[in-house]
């Protein structure tokens, strides 16, 4: 980040909280859009306000951990009768959404098995876990290395035979069962249209920094009958995308 800094670039377009903790603590003169899904962006000190960020950082974040407990209910709609949900979690970007999913887990009776993975090795030993923990179903809570992984995420569900939801479309695109969040393509163009403001001269602190409005319910309806699954009509006709 430093060296994109030393090469007098006008502004810089990044995704994910490692390199928004890189432009605050090495680029503060260096205007940064970037699209984070993880970070509280107040609590972590990157911005003053949201309103007005004044520093050197805007764009579009999601902040929003009780998305987490979305993910526990569409699971429990989906797949009535669930009691035990596995929930896979990256430490360094998914502590608040874990702690508001045990909050949600405990409102509607679930038992949960948390899974923390730090590096992509992690992962096949994370899914023997949930089988041998007779998991019914999975939360892959929000994380870049999930994001990165979604196509080897989606596999091991596949084989380990374990309903899962992710928040990324990604995931059902390459096999996996459900996806509940904003639409990435629509948040990356309009990230661009940010960067182009900056570019045009608008102060990167004059900004406001934007959250996704809108999320998008994904289901891959091959997956579910794979599994075994019958998704109640209640569900599928709350889907924007069913995947056959």
């Amino acid at each position: 980040m430093s060296e994109l800094g030393n090469l007098g670039v006008d502004v810089i377009f990044g995704t994910g909280p490692a390199v928004v903790r890189a432009a605050k603590s090495t680029s503060r003169r260096v205007p940064l859009v970037a699209l984070d899904l993880e970070s509280d962006l107040i609590e972590a000190g990157f911005v003053k306000s949201l309103a007005r960020p004044a520093g050197n950082i805007t764009g579009i974040f999601l902040d929003q951990p009780e998305l987490s407990g979305k993910w526990l209910e569409l699971l429990k709609d989906a797949i009535p009768g669930i009691s035990r949900v596995a929930v896979l979690w990256d430490r360094g970007t998914a502590l608040p959404q874990l702690n508001s999913i045990q909050i949600a887990a405990k409102a509607l009776g679930v038992k949960l098995q948390k899974l923390e993975v730090a590096r992509a090795e992690d992962l096949e030993n994370a899914f023997v876990a949930a089988t041998n923990g007779r998991a019914h179903a999975l939360v892959i809570l929000s994380s870049p290395l999930f994001f990165r992984e979604s196509a080897r995420v989606a596999d091991l569900a596949a084989r380990k035979r374990v309903p899962a939801i992710s928040l990324f479309a990604d995931f059902p695109m390459a096999g996996g069962l459900m996806a509940y969040g904003p639409n990435l393509f629509r948040e990356f163009r309009h990230a661009a249209t940010l960067v182009d403001k900056v570019l045009k001269g608008t102060s990167v602190g004059d900004i406001p920094v934007e959250r996704p409005a809108t999320f998008e319910l994904v289901i891959n309806l091959k997956t579910a009958r794979a599994l075994g699954l019958t998704i109640p009509q209640s569900v599928l006709g709350r889907a924007d995308q069913i995947i056959e």
